[in-house]
């Protein structure tokens, strides 16, 4: 295993940090120091929150770390990764909610001004999401999901139109997900060049807490010896 190692911004879907903890473990047991904050709301709070506040908060994280660095992200958190692409050396994305025109593929939802995950949270709901995950990281994930913004949401579902990246990319897609198809994830990673890893989860969430998390984990640490550059300047991909 190469000694490189790397500052790398985890990036979390509409749940919140919590859910990186078992990759944060692989990954700092290789050396890189990862950093996984927690979005913050707006001042006025969850329903004022905004997609432009979560990107902000993205771009201002990444561009505090230094180089070479890395942006990984997951779901929501992955559309987010890619919008702050430009300040980064290199990009994972796990089963991301995908910019325009893709967007147009996602199955079709409705969310209210405030998404009650945190409060109304049940164990049998968060056991079938997290279907490939041991009862123990369910019985922790339900304790720890947490209300989301509508208004962010929506605004993903209907189409974040961003560049196409210039740094490496990696498209991390599970077996099965219910909420961004595998065959939407491989469309972008074909059309932007990106390379693929296909997880053994069979779940949305099942790449960060699924029982293939940490193997999961490990195949994107040794992407990321083979890619990232390790003066952080990226060439341009053509």
């Amino acid at each position: 295993m190469s000694n490189r190692t790397f500052d790398l911004l985890l990036v979390h879907g509409a749940g919140g940090g919590w859910e990186w903890a078992l990759w944060r473990h692989v990954l700092e047991a290789r050396g890189h120091r990862v950093h996984a904050p927690d979005l913050q709301p707006a001042v006025a709070g969850i329903a004022a929150t905004r997609y432009a506040d979560y990107a902000q908060q993205v771009r201002d994280a990444v561009e505090r770390l230094p180089r070479p660095r890395v942006l990984i992200g997951a779901s929501l958190g992955g559309l987010l990764a890619l919008d702050a692409a430009d300040r980064a050396d290199a990009l994972v994305l796990v089963n991301p909610l995908p910019p325009a025109p893709w967007h147009a593929h996602l199955p079709a939802r409705a969310w209210p001004d405030v998404v009650r995950w945190g409060r109304d949270a049940r164990l049998s709901s968060t056991r079938r999401a997290l279907a490939d995950a041991d009862a123990a990281t369910a019985l922790a994930a339900m304790r720890q999901w947490r209300d989301e913004s509508g208004a962010v949401l929506r605004a993903a579902y209907a189409g974040i139109v961003l560049a196409r990246p210039t740094v490496p990319v990696l498209c991390v897609a599970s077996q099965a997900d219910d909420d961004v198809p595998p065959a939407v994830t491989q469309a972008l990673a074909e059309a932007w060049g990106a390379e693929r890893l296909v997880s053994a989860a069979t779940t949305h969430v099942g790449p960060l807490l699924g029982a293939d998390a940490a193997n999961t984990a490990r195949a994107v640490d040794a992407w990321l010896r083979r890619h990232v550059p390790a003066n952080g300047r990226t060439p341009s991909i053509q």
